[in-house]
Protein backbone atom coordinates (compact mmCIF):
# COMPACT_ATOMS: atom_id res chain seq x y z
CA UNK A 1 0.00 0.00 0.00
CA UNK A 2 1.62 3.37 -1.04
CA UNK A 3 2.07 6.39 1.36
CA UNK A 4 -1.07 7.93 -0.15
CA UNK A 5 -3.62 5.50 0.39
CA UNK A 6 -2.09 4.32 3.69
CA UNK A 7 -3.08 8.27 4.39
CA UNK A 8 -6.62 7.85 3.14
CA UNK A 9 -6.96 4.38 5.05
CA UNK A 10 -6.07 6.35 7.73
CA UNK A 11 -8.93 8.81 7.75
CA UNK A 12 -11.54 7.10 6.55
CA UNK A 13 -10.78 4.86 9.71
CA UNK A 14 -10.90 7.72 11.82
CA UNK A 15 -13.91 9.35 10.06
CA UNK A 16 -15.56 5.50 11.03
CA UNK A 17 -14.85 5.44 14.30
CA UNK A 18 -15.78 9.16 15.31
CA UNK A 19 -18.67 8.29 13.80
CA UNK A 20 -19.88 5.41 15.72
CA UNK A 21 -18.66 7.32 18.75
CA UNK A 22 -21.45 10.47 17.99
CA UNK A 23 -24.05 7.88 17.41
CA UNK A 24 -23.19 5.92 20.62
CA UNK A 25 -23.15 9.62 22.60
CA UNK A 26 -26.65 10.38 20.71
CA UNK A 27 -27.78 6.58 21.49
CA UNK A 28 -27.07 7.37 25.19
CA UNK A 29 -28.55 10.54 25.62
CA UNK A 30 -31.77 9.90 23.96
CA UNK A 31 -31.37 6.33 25.69
CA UNK A 32 -31.17 8.41 29.06
CA UNK A 33 -34.10 11.11 28.59
CA UNK A 34 -36.19 8.66 27.94
CA UNK A 35 -35.78 6.48 31.16
CA UNK A 36 -37.88 7.07 34.02
CA UNK A 37 -37.23 9.98 36.03
CA UNK A 38 -36.90 9.62 39.82
CA UNK A 39 -36.84 12.02 42.46
CA UNK A 40 -35.19 11.42 46.13
CA UNK A 41 -38.88 10.57 47.31
CA UNK A 42 -39.12 8.07 44.46
CA UNK A 43 -36.47 6.09 45.25
CA UNK A 44 -37.62 5.76 49.16
CA UNK A 45 -41.26 4.39 47.79
CA UNK A 46 -39.67 2.17 45.20
CA UNK A 47 -37.05 1.12 48.52
CA UNK A 48 -39.59 0.00 50.79
CA UNK A 49 -41.09 -2.76 48.07
CA UNK A 50 -40.97 -6.06 48.57
CA UNK A 51 -40.31 -6.84 45.73
CA UNK A 52 -37.48 -4.48 44.74
CA UNK A 53 -33.85 -6.39 45.77
CA UNK A 54 -32.02 -3.49 46.36
CA UNK A 55 -31.13 -2.84 42.28
CA UNK A 56 -34.53 -4.13 40.44
CA UNK A 57 -37.91 -5.41 40.68
CA UNK A 58 -37.95 -9.01 40.36
CA UNK A 59 -40.53 -11.64 39.46
CA UNK A 60 -41.54 -14.34 42.31
CA UNK A 61 -40.64 -16.73 39.36
CA UNK A 62 -37.65 -16.06 37.90
CA UNK A 63 -36.92 -15.42 33.96
CA UNK A 64 -34.71 -17.16 31.82
CA UNK A 65 -31.29 -15.94 30.50
CA UNK A 66 -31.16 -14.09 27.33
CA UNK A 67 -29.31 -17.64 25.63
CA UNK A 68 -31.91 -17.20 22.53
CA UNK A 69 -30.97 -13.91 21.20
CA UNK A 70 -29.79 -15.31 18.29
CA UNK A 71 -32.64 -17.55 17.30
CA UNK A 72 -34.92 -14.57 17.53
CA UNK A 73 -33.26 -12.52 15.53
CA UNK A 74 -32.88 -14.36 13.11
CA UNK A 75 -36.68 -15.08 13.24
CA UNK A 76 -37.10 -11.33 13.46
CA UNK A 77 -35.36 -11.15 10.06
CA UNK A 78 -35.96 -14.10 8.11
CA UNK A 79 -39.12 -15.06 9.21
CA UNK A 80 -42.12 -15.41 6.61
CA UNK A 81 -45.02 -14.50 8.83
CA UNK A 82 -47.87 -12.20 7.87
CA UNK A 83 -47.03 -10.13 10.92
CA UNK A 84 -49.25 -6.91 9.91
CA UNK A 85 -52.86 -7.57 8.28
CA UNK A 86 -52.55 -5.98 3.92
CA UNK A 87 -56.31 -4.80 4.60
CA UNK A 88 -57.96 -2.84 6.99
CA UNK A 89 -59.32 -3.89 10.37
CA UNK A 90 -63.21 -3.67 11.00
CA UNK A 91 -63.50 -1.49 14.20
CA UNK A 92 -67.26 -0.50 15.70
CA UNK A 93 -66.64 3.42 16.96
CA UNK A 94 -67.35 4.39 20.46
CA UNK A 95 -69.26 7.68 20.16
CA UNK A 96 -68.73 10.49 21.79
CA UNK A 97 -72.80 10.35 23.20
CA UNK A 98 -71.60 7.36 25.10
CA UNK A 99 -69.32 9.46 27.28
CA UNK A 100 -71.94 11.80 28.48
CA UNK A 101 -73.79 9.49 30.77
CA UNK A 102 -72.74 7.32 33.73
CA UNK A 103 -72.83 3.63 33.05
CA UNK A 104 -76.07 2.01 34.27
CA UNK A 105 -75.42 -1.24 36.59
CA UNK A 106 -73.89 -4.12 35.53
CA UNK A 107 -71.06 -5.55 33.51
CA UNK A 108 -69.94 -4.60 30.23
CA UNK A 109 -66.49 -4.98 28.46
CA UNK A 110 -65.32 -2.89 25.49
CA UNK A 111 -62.05 -4.26 23.66
CA UNK A 112 -60.31 -1.10 21.86
CA UNK A 113 -57.55 -3.23 20.09
CA UNK A 114 -53.81 -4.20 21.86
CA UNK A 115 -54.18 -4.60 25.49
CA UNK A 116 -56.64 -1.47 25.94
CA UNK A 117 -59.79 -2.19 27.40
CA UNK A 118 -62.81 -0.40 28.79
CA UNK A 119 -64.70 -1.81 31.17
CA UNK A 120 -68.23 -0.71 33.09
CA UNK A 121 -68.61 -2.40 36.39
CA UNK A 122 -70.40 -0.80 39.80
CA UNK A 123 -71.74 2.33 37.87
CA UNK A 124 -67.86 3.06 37.29
CA UNK A 125 -66.47 3.79 33.93
CA UNK A 126 -62.41 2.46 33.80
CA UNK A 127 -60.38 1.32 31.49
CA UNK A 128 -56.63 -0.84 31.46
CA UNK A 129 -53.48 0.30 29.77
CA UNK A 130 -55.17 3.14 27.33
CA UNK A 131 -53.09 3.37 24.20
CA UNK A 132 -55.27 5.98 21.79
CA UNK A 133 -52.40 6.82 19.63
CA UNK A 134 -51.29 6.22 16.56
CA UNK A 135 -47.68 4.85 17.34
CA UNK A 136 -46.61 2.69 20.11
CA UNK A 137 -43.68 4.61 20.57
CA UNK A 138 -41.90 8.10 22.41
CA UNK A 139 -41.71 9.50 18.94
CA UNK A 140 -44.35 10.17 16.74
CA UNK A 141 -42.55 9.78 13.19
CA UNK A 142 -41.41 5.99 13.77
CA UNK A 143 -42.55 2.98 15.64
CA UNK A 144 -44.83 0.42 16.04
CA UNK A 145 -47.92 1.80 13.70
CA UNK A 146 -51.70 0.40 14.37
CA UNK A 147 -53.41 -1.83 12.16
CA UNK A 148 -56.45 -0.14 13.06
CA UNK A 149 -57.91 3.42 13.79
CA UNK A 150 -58.40 3.63 17.43
CA UNK A 151 -62.42 2.80 18.46
CA UNK A 152 -62.77 6.41 20.44
CA UNK A 153 -61.44 9.56 19.57
CA UNK A 154 -59.14 10.90 21.89
CA UNK A 155 -61.04 14.29 21.63
CA UNK A 156 -64.44 12.29 22.78
CA UNK A 157 -63.00 10.67 25.66
CA UNK A 158 -64.13 11.65 29.02
CA UNK A 159 -66.16 10.14 32.01
CA UNK A 160 -63.59 7.98 32.62
CA UNK A 161 -63.94 7.20 35.96
CA UNK A 162 -60.37 5.27 37.09
CA UNK A 163 -57.75 4.25 34.44
CA UNK A 164 -55.39 1.61 35.44
CA UNK A 165 -51.85 1.20 33.96
CA UNK A 166 -50.00 -2.28 34.06
CA UNK A 167 -46.34 -1.36 33.09
CA UNK A 168 -44.42 1.21 31.48
CA UNK A 169 -43.64 0.04 28.11
CA UNK A 170 -45.00 2.18 25.08
CA UNK A 171 -47.79 -0.30 24.10
CA UNK A 172 -49.10 -0.20 27.84
CA UNK A 173 -48.55 3.43 28.60
CA UNK A 174 -49.22 6.20 26.23
CA UNK A 175 -48.63 9.60 27.42
CA UNK A 176 -50.68 11.74 24.81
CA UNK A 177 -53.27 9.76 26.15
CA UNK A 178 -53.08 9.66 29.91
CA UNK A 179 -52.60 13.17 29.27
CA UNK A 180 -55.89 13.59 27.80
CA UNK A 181 -57.84 11.21 30.44
CA UNK A 182 -55.60 13.60 33.69
CA UNK A 183 -57.82 16.74 31.88
CA UNK A 184 -60.86 15.41 32.36
CA UNK A 185 -60.39 14.03 36.22
CA UNK A 186 -59.56 10.74 35.90
CA UNK A 187 -57.68 8.88 38.53
CA UNK A 188 -54.62 6.91 37.26
CA UNK A 189 -53.76 3.80 39.66
CA UNK A 190 -50.11 2.88 38.44
CA UNK A 191 -47.70 0.58 40.07
CA UNK A 192 -44.74 1.11 42.14
CA UNK A 193 -41.90 3.77 40.42
CA UNK A 194 -44.16 5.56 37.52
CA UNK A 195 -45.93 7.99 39.60
CA UNK A 196 -42.54 10.75 39.02
CA UNK A 197 -43.65 9.55 35.11
CA UNK A 198 -46.77 10.89 35.89
CA UNK A 199 -46.00 13.84 37.82
CA UNK A 200 -43.39 15.11 34.77
CA UNK A 201 -46.41 14.89 32.14
CA UNK A 202 -47.79 17.49 34.56
CA UNK A 203 -50.66 14.85 36.19
CA UNK A 204 -52.09 16.32 39.56
CA UNK A 205 -50.82 14.27 42.85
CA UNK A 206 -53.80 14.00 43.64
CA UNK A 207 -55.38 12.08 40.45
CA UNK A 208 -52.25 9.86 41.31
CA UNK A 209 -52.71 6.16 43.21
CA UNK A 210 -49.01 4.52 43.49
CA UNK A 211 -49.65 0.48 45.00
CA UNK A 212 -47.63 -2.46 44.98
CA UNK A 213 -48.42 -5.57 44.75
CA UNK A 214 -51.13 -7.30 46.80
CA UNK A 215 -51.83 -3.54 48.35
CA UNK A 216 -55.82 -3.68 48.15
CA UNK A 217 -57.60 -0.27 48.28
CA UNK A 218 -61.01 1.31 47.47
CA UNK A 219 -62.14 3.45 45.49
CA UNK A 220 -65.91 4.67 44.60
CA UNK A 221 -67.25 1.44 46.07
CA UNK A 222 -64.89 -0.81 43.95
CA UNK A 223 -62.18 -2.67 45.72
CA UNK A 224 -58.60 -2.23 43.59
CA UNK A 225 -56.08 -4.87 43.80
CA UNK A 226 -52.53 -4.48 42.27
CA UNK A 227 -52.00 -8.25 41.50
CA UNK A 228 -48.69 -9.90 40.63
CA UNK A 229 -47.49 -10.42 37.12
CA UNK A 230 -44.20 -12.10 35.52
CA UNK A 231 -42.59 -9.70 32.97
CA UNK A 232 -40.23 -6.36 33.45
CA UNK A 233 -40.13 -2.26 32.48
CA UNK A 234 -38.00 0.16 30.85
CA UNK A 235 -38.61 3.28 28.89
CA UNK A 236 -35.00 4.40 28.04
CA UNK A 237 -31.76 2.43 28.33
CA UNK A 238 -30.69 3.08 31.89
CA UNK A 239 -34.40 2.02 34.13
CA UNK A 240 -34.86 -1.79 33.14
CA UNK A 241 -36.73 -3.05 35.99
CA UNK A 242 -36.74 0.14 37.74
CA UNK A 243 -40.40 0.23 38.19
CA UNK A 244 -42.65 -2.23 39.11
CA UNK A 245 -45.62 -4.57 36.68
CA UNK A 246 -48.70 -5.29 37.71
CA UNK A 247 -51.50 -7.26 37.00
CA UNK A 248 -55.01 -5.67 37.81
CA UNK A 249 -58.10 -7.30 40.24
CA UNK A 250 -61.00 -5.08 40.00
CA UNK A 251 -63.88 -6.11 42.33
CA UNK A 252 -67.42 -4.37 42.82
CA UNK A 253 -70.33 -5.26 45.36
CA UNK A 254 -71.95 -7.53 41.79
CA UNK A 255 -69.17 -8.56 40.15
CA UNK A 256 -65.01 -9.15 39.55
CA UNK A 257 -62.83 -8.70 36.95
CA UNK A 258 -59.05 -9.51 36.10
CA UNK A 259 -56.50 -7.67 33.59
CA UNK A 260 -53.17 -9.69 33.19
CA UNK A 261 -51.51 -6.63 31.44
CA UNK A 262 -48.63 -8.33 29.91
CA UNK A 263 -47.37 -11.23 31.78
CA UNK A 264 -45.73 -14.82 31.58
CA UNK A 265 -47.01 -17.69 33.04
CA UNK A 266 -46.82 -18.25 36.65
CA UNK A 267 -48.07 -20.50 39.78
CA UNK A 268 -49.32 -16.54 40.70
CA UNK A 269 -52.42 -16.66 38.95
CA UNK A 270 -53.51 -19.63 40.78
CA UNK A 271 -52.80 -17.74 44.34
CA UNK A 272 -55.01 -14.63 42.46
CA UNK A 273 -57.64 -16.67 41.95
CA UNK A 274 -57.73 -18.53 45.50
CA UNK A 275 -57.49 -14.99 46.89
CA UNK A 276 -59.79 -12.82 44.92
CA UNK A 277 -61.68 -15.02 42.54
CA UNK A 278 -63.60 -16.52 40.94
CA UNK A 279 -63.80 -13.93 38.63
CA UNK A 280 -67.02 -12.96 36.28
CA UNK A 281 -64.97 -11.92 33.46
CA UNK A 282 -60.85 -12.20 32.61
CA UNK A 283 -59.08 -10.09 29.69
CA UNK A 284 -55.64 -11.79 29.54
CA UNK A 285 -53.00 -11.81 26.87
CA UNK A 286 -52.80 -13.80 24.13
CA UNK A 287 -50.24 -11.99 21.16
CA UNK A 288 -46.54 -11.33 21.47
CA UNK A 289 -45.16 -13.89 22.08
CA UNK A 290 -41.65 -15.47 20.27
CA UNK A 291 -39.28 -17.88 20.25
CA UNK A 292 -36.96 -19.05 23.42
CA UNK A 293 -37.91 -19.29 26.81
CA UNK A 294 -36.67 -15.86 27.70
CA UNK A 295 -39.60 -14.45 25.63
CA UNK A 296 -42.38 -16.98 26.40
CA UNK A 297 -41.28 -16.93 30.55
CA UNK A 298 -42.40 -12.84 29.93
CA UNK A 299 -45.02 -13.38 27.49
CA UNK A 300 -47.08 -16.09 27.80
CA UNK A 301 -48.44 -18.57 24.91
CA UNK A 302 -52.37 -18.21 23.68
CA UNK A 303 -52.38 -21.58 25.66
CA UNK A 304 -50.90 -20.47 28.47
CA UNK A 305 -53.35 -17.69 28.64
CA UNK A 306 -56.23 -20.63 28.73
CA UNK A 307 -54.57 -22.15 31.52
CA UNK A 308 -54.16 -18.79 33.63
CA UNK A 309 -57.72 -18.37 33.17
CA UNK A 310 -58.51 -21.49 34.29
CA UNK A 311 -56.34 -20.82 37.28
CA UNK A 312 -58.19 -17.37 38.10
CA UNK A 313 -61.70 -19.18 38.11
CA UNK A 314 -62.37 -17.20 35.36
CA UNK A 315 -66.34 -17.69 33.88
CA UNK A 316 -66.05 -15.29 30.42
CA UNK A 317 -62.55 -14.60 28.98
CA UNK A 318 -61.72 -12.17 26.57
CA UNK A 319 -58.26 -12.23 24.69
CA UNK A 320 -56.50 -8.66 24.23
CA UNK A 321 -52.96 -7.72 23.79
CA UNK A 322 -53.40 -8.99 19.71
CA UNK A 323 -54.07 -7.67 16.19
CA UNK A 324 -52.95 -3.73 16.71
CA UNK A 325 -49.26 -3.56 16.78
CA UNK A 326 -46.58 -5.25 15.26
CA UNK A 327 -44.70 -6.51 18.30
CA UNK A 328 -43.68 -10.27 17.65
CA UNK A 329 -42.71 -12.60 15.10
CA UNK A 330 -46.18 -14.80 14.89
CA UNK A 331 -48.50 -14.59 11.95
CA UNK A 332 -51.19 -11.52 12.71
CA UNK A 333 -54.33 -13.76 13.29
CA UNK A 334 -52.19 -16.90 15.14
CA UNK A 335 -52.85 -15.77 18.56
CA UNK A 336 -56.20 -15.79 18.37
CA UNK A 337 -56.51 -18.95 16.28
CA UNK A 338 -54.47 -20.69 19.22
CA UNK A 339 -56.19 -19.45 21.38
CA UNK A 340 -59.77 -20.86 20.62
CA UNK A 341 -58.28 -24.06 19.54
CA UNK A 342 -57.39 -23.85 23.32
CA UNK A 343 -60.41 -22.69 24.53
CA UNK A 344 -62.83 -25.46 23.05
CA UNK A 345 -60.27 -28.09 24.38
CA UNK A 346 -60.56 -26.64 28.18
CA UNK A 347 -63.98 -25.69 27.93
CA UNK A 348 -64.13 -21.84 28.27
CA UNK A 349 -66.27 -19.79 27.16
CA UNK A 350 -64.32 -17.08 25.23
CA UNK A 351 -65.64 -14.26 23.65
CA UNK A 352 -64.09 -12.77 20.52
CA UNK A 353 -65.74 -9.44 20.29
CA UNK A 354 -64.78 -6.56 17.39
CA UNK A 355 -62.82 -4.32 17.70
CA UNK A 356 -65.29 -1.42 20.17
CA UNK A 357 -67.43 -3.58 20.18
CA UNK A 358 -69.02 -3.37 24.00
CA UNK A 359 -71.16 -6.40 25.37
CA UNK A 360 -71.90 -7.98 28.33
CA UNK A 361 -70.07 -11.49 29.88
CA UNK A 362 -73.90 -13.00 31.43
CA UNK A 363 -75.76 -12.06 27.70
CA UNK A 364 -75.05 -14.25 24.85
CA UNK A 365 -70.85 -13.83 23.89
CA UNK A 366 -69.94 -11.90 20.52
CA UNK A 367 -68.00 -15.03 18.75
CA UNK A 368 -67.76 -13.73 14.96
CA UNK A 369 -64.32 -14.67 13.64
CA UNK A 370 -64.54 -11.49 11.86
CA UNK A 371 -60.45 -11.32 11.46
CA UNK A 372 -61.25 -14.65 8.79
CA UNK A 373 -62.95 -11.67 6.03
CA UNK A 374 -59.56 -9.40 6.69
CA UNK A 375 -57.26 -10.51 3.67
Amino acid sequence: MTAKRMKIWKKFSLWIVCSLGLLAIVVAVVGWKLSTPFTTNQWDRIKQSKQFDGKTFINTVPEGGAGDVIDSLRQSMLGDEERVPISILPVDDISADMFENAPKPGLRIAWLGHATSMVEIGGKRIMFDPVLSERASPFSSFGPKRFHRSPIRLDHIKGIDAVFISHNHYDHFDRVTIQRLAATGTQIFVPVGLKSTLQSWGVSDNQISEVDWWQESTFSGLTIVPTPARHYSNRGLFDFKKTLWVSWSVISPEHRVFFSGDSGYSSDFAKIGAAYGPFDATLIKIGAYGPGKFWQDVHMTPEESMQTHLDLGGKVMVPVHWATFNLAYHDWREPIQRAITAAQDKGIRLATPRIGQMFEPNEPLPRSKWWEQVK
